[in-house]
């Protein structure tokens, strides 16, 4: 609906004059000083064809020129950015979350009739505070647990590098470093996201992205009890520096009585234990895969019982408070296990000698030294021996003796006692 400026046929006051753009958090960028170039009635909105203020901008270094598509009646009917059409609070496109409220949005598309409908539109915001949305989006008031799963809570900075060179692709690029393009692969051209188009992305219908989407929503995981009925702690990961053992109070209280809460701060987590499993088992399930906390999203899973944790803090070195103890060098591992029999027999032969059968045991008889008297028969009479001297090399009592200090015959104190005069 392209018109010139001198058109009767056009009313020149409703073209918009804006200034400042409804931007997403992505598209704004990362810089805080961030420069924009503002042209009124620059183009027309490529969704109601009506001249808006356009805005350009940089989001941050190395990256592409942005600049606003739609007018900002259109981003407030739909309540998306300006830039990439995606929705202001989850940030996903605008099938997906039709879809998990259940909203069926009939926006007119022939050229009467939609610039009608904007008209009354655009009246209606006038007449509202602006915190609302206004069609059928405002009317919505429940929100969809697949929308809290799918939806992205911290910025996506990757989407506003530079498009792919095409003359780096055919080998013809001669900019080398100073090429404001990306000098990458470009993605098969077969991709369904490689053919997307802003008209279809606003109105819903056979969004690529959308699609893909709804098909991880339909695949997503979930969070299963234990089967040991005594489990009631649950716990929750990537807590950063800024989640206080408050806030998770806050959270979790609703769903029943809390018994302890544990928060490891070295490694980011926390473990919140439950009076009763039923008030456990009714967390992890509002919580799982939805639960935002300070703007951040949270790792909830169910903790593990008394049994498991100490095996794994056998096998991974931690502590009863869940730190992990970073290995002391210098100090001796873990000792290996104690050997078979036939392994300890076999690892006994130092000198390699090579195998034989048992030695036989030969007893024969010594005549007694002269001057000592002949033993008595088993069993009768004294020792063997004389009490004050100590028994002969020959005669020593069988054992493996493994080190020379562990050999009584050889410490000093026997030494000295019987050389002393």
């Amino acid at each position: 609906m392209a018109t010139s400026l001198g058109s009767n046929t056009y009313n020149r006051q409703n073209w918009e004059d804006a200034d400042f753009p409804i931007l997403c958090q992505t598209c704004l960028g990362e810089n805080p000083y961030i420069r924009m170039t503002k042209e009124k009635y620059g183009k027309e909105c490529k969704i109601c064809a009506r001249p808006f203020t356009v805005f350009r901008w940089c989001p941050g270094v190395r990256m592409r020129f942005k600049k606003t598509e739609v007018c900002q009646t259109c981003s407030k009917l739909k309540n998306v950015c300006q830039t990439c059409l995606l929705d202001l609070e989850y940030g996903l496109p605008i099938q997906v979350r039709d879809a998990g409220l259940s909203l069926k949005d009939d926006m007119p598309k022939s050229d009467v009739n939609k610039e009608y409908y904007t008209q009354n539109m655009e009246r209606e915001i006038m007449n509202s505070d602006g915190t609302r949305a206004v069609g059928a989006l405002g009317k919505a008031t429940s929100t969809s647990d697949m929308l809290l799963k799918l939806a992205r809570t911290t910025p996506y900075y990757k989407r506003n590098r530079p498009h792919i060179c095409s003359f780096w692709v055919k080998g013809e690029c001669k900019r080398g470093e100073e090429c404001p393009y990306r000098h990458e692969k470009p993605t098969d051209p077969d991709d369904p996201l490689a053919d997307q188009n802003i008209k279809d992305r606003y109105y819903g219908i056979n969004d690529p992205v959308a699609d893909k989407l709804l098909k991880r929503a339909s695949t997503m995981p979930r969070l299963d009890p234990p089967d040991d009925k005594t489990i009631t702690t649950l716990y929750v990961g990537g807590l950063g520096d800024t989640i206080t053992e408050t806030d998770l109070r806050n959270h979790f209280y609703q769903f029943g009585e809390i018994r302890t809460i544990t928060v490891v701060q070295r490694q980011q987590c926390a473990f919140i234990q439950f009076a009763t499993r039923q008030a456990a088992e009714v967390a992890a399930e509002k919580s799982f895969n939805k639960l935002i906390v300070n703007g951040r999203r949270l790792n909830v899973k169910w903790g593990r019982s008394q049994a498991d944790r100490g095996k794994e803090k056998e096998k991974d070195g931690t502590t009863e408070s869940g730190i992990r103890l970073e290995p002391v060098p210098g100090l001796p591992g873990a000792l290996p296990p104690p050997p078979a029999a036939e392994e300890e027999a076999a690892s006994a032969n130092y000198f390699n000698l090579p195998p034989s059968g048992p030695p036989a045991v030969v007893n024969i008889a010594l005549p007694p030294p002269p001057g000592i008297a002949p033993p008595p028969p088993p069993g009768f009479g004294p020792h063997m021996f004389h009490a004050m001297g100590p028994p002969p090399p020959f005669m020593r009592a069988p054992g493996p003796i493994h080190y020379p200090s562990q050999d009584p015959q050889r410490m000093g104190a026997h030494a000295g006692k019987h050389n002393s005069p």
